[in-house]
């Protein structure tokens, strides 16, 4: 299952204009999307005196028409603007409006404010006396709206291009842009919704979706189900948690390998040398958390490499790996956190989900770009985007589980990306059921349910 599609703002243009060129009405649109939208803020506002900031642009146009179809519903609707409307529907949707309009800069608050200043497409900072006005209202209304996107960021990569108040809402018209998504412009609202505006928007991206897992057969056994091994390091607890992790993947078997992997729980992990690693019936073989960084460690990632099984990458085999992105196996999952993305390709240019692209085609391999966005990108130019996750993941061991489940999901579907997806997802909703405060060890334990939950 995939996602809400996510456009960039030059996407989202194209998108509307396929629509204009098979006859849709580009008033009409507006309409649509500002009644979209209405329904929303009536919903949670109801007839709470609301005050709407319209901006020169479309945006500013589809906030005269809320304001307009909240009127007719009751509402005490005030607006305000920046100057005049600059586009021929916004000055339409204003003149049917017909209502009073206010200087902005001298506006008093309300109730309930609606953001419909400047959406997607906007490439520099609010004017100051702007940023502080609208920090005012956001500040002193009990509700706050921002239409498509908070006025202040970059549509496209997720910067805070000047000072942007917190609001309750966002609301995206037509599709998910990736400042929805991406930090630090996904933390300026409290909620998310997508306001279907009745034109298609097809994308290879989407937002990460819930899984459905399945349920093994009745016929199945332990390796029908999947055999996953791992290599053990220098530090055996990194190994141990993405092995429990493993076994809790719904994986029919893990093995640990190394000469000295110690008898810890769960005890249905099965420890093994190292030499058995051409194994035929290995499903996916996980190395690199805890496995060092010396000229041993390389010599075991450089063995398993050779043995051809697919592969998931994690931690010191990305370090090892850097400078050498053509030994990448094809099809592999790598799982790099900001710091080691960096080491392997640099400055990338581009947003998250443009670096997480270019490096998927440069390799040939499927990334886990992880962080409080996580990015799942694949060489053929498909992506999903993980946003909102635990900040309580911020904490030692979390990445090594990650990898784990990657590899017990890459053993039971045979695919990659799915593989991927469905880790980052579990992850998060292992880590949700956690609460704060939780260690990478407590993980663990929620992942049957996590699981569970997506039968």
């Amino acid at each position: 299952m995939t996602g809400a599609p996510i456009l960039t703002a030059a996407q989202m243009r194209a998108a509307e204009q396929a629509a204009f060129d098979v006859g849709v009405d580009e008033y009409g649109l507006m309409e649509t999307a500002g009644a979209a939208a209405a329904e929303v803020i009536w919903r949670a506002g109801h007839r709470r005196d609301t005050l709407i900031l319209c901006g020169p642009g479309n945006n500013g146009g589809d906030g005269f028409v809320i304001a307009r179809i909240l009127r007719e519903r009751g509402v005490a609707v005030r607006v305000t603007t920046l100057g005049e409307s600059r586009t021929p529907s916004a000055q339409r949707a204003r003149a049917l409006w017909g209502g009073p309009v206010e200087d902005m800069m001298t506006a008093l608050p309300a109730t309930q404010l609606v953001d419909a200043l400047f959406g997607t497409g906007l490439t520099r900072g609010l004017d100051g006396p702007v940023v502080a006005k609208l920090a005012g209202l956001a500040d002193a209304a009990t509700l706050s709206h921002a239409i498509d996107l908070p006025s202040g960021v970059d549509t496209d990569n997720g910067a805070v291009l000047s000072d942007v108040p917190r609001f309750g809402t966002c609301i995206a018209l037509g599709a998910l842009k990736p400042a929805h998504l991406l930090y630090p412009a996904a933390d300026r609202f409290a909620r998310l919704a997508l306001a279907d505006i009745g034109i298609d928007v097809p994308s290879t991206i989407h937002r990460l979706a819930p899984p459905k897992i399945g349920v093994p057969g009745m016929e199945a056994h332990k390796y029908s189900r999947g055999l996953v091994a791992m290599v053990q390091g220098v530090m055996p607890g990194a190994a141990a948690l993405a092995a429990a992790a493993a076994t809790h993947s719904g994986a029919g078997m893990v093995r640990l390998h190394g000469e000295d992997a110690p008898l810890i729980p769960p005890h249905a992990i099965v420890r093994q040398a190292r030499s058995d690693l051409d194994d035929g019936r290995i499903k996916a073989l996980l190395v690199g958390p805890g496995l060092g960084r010396d000229d041993r460690a390389q010599a075991t990632l450089d063995r398993a490499i050779a043995e051809g099984h697919p592969m998931v990458l994690d931690a010191d085999a990305l370090v090892l790996l850097a400078g050498h992105m053509d030994r990448t196996p094809a099809g592999a999952i790598l799982t790099p956190h900001e710091g080691e993305f960096q080491r392997l390709f640099g400055d990338l240019p581009g947003s998250k989900i443009d670096r997480a692209l270019s490096a998927a085609r440069e390799s040939g391999a499927i990334f886990i770009y992880k962080g409080a966005d996580s990015v799942i990108a694949a060489p053929d130019g498909r992506a999903a985007v993980a946003s909102g996750a635990s900040p309580w993941l911020s904490t030692a061991g979390t990445g090594d589980v990650l990898a784990g489940l990657a590899a017990g999901r890459l053993a039971v579907t045979g695919d990659p990306f799915r593989a991927a997806c469905e880790a980052v997802w579990l992850h998060g909703e292992a880590a949700r059921r956690c609460g704060p405060a939780f260690v990478a060890d407590d993980l663990l334990a929620k992942l049957p349910a996590a699981i569970a939950a997506r039968l």
